[in-house]
């Protein structure tokens, strides 16, 4: 069982150029990165669907350069686990 979704959340990871120009860093030097929440699901463990999550991430984003797991869920039926589902955030550094 594998289930997985993307949203952009709409988060910028830059420097102002007021605060990079008094540390030196020129516009040149500066990166934008952007974060997207994944979520996904496996019926093995969590580490499987983190996995799962990062594959298929990498698959359509490009320059991605880390996640953080923001949450993560067992899917119980009749007092069973029958499924592990994590949040990801994945941040991914935008093409000039």
């Amino acid at each position: 069982m594998f289930s997985l979704s993307l949203q952009v959340v709409g988060k910028n990871v830059s420097s102002s150029s007021e605060r990079a120009s008094e540390k030196g860093v020129t516009q040149e030097d500066m990166s934008v990165a952007t974060v997207t929440e994944i979520s996904a699901l496996s019926d093995t463990s969590f580490e499987d669907a983190i996995q799962q999550g990062i594959a298929r991430a990498t698959k359509t984003l490009r320059n991605v350069e880390g996640a953080w797991v923001k949450d993560q869920n067992v899917m119980i039926e009749d007092g069973n686990i029958v499924g592990y589902k994590v949040n990801l955030e994945i941040t991914f550094v935008l093409d000039e």
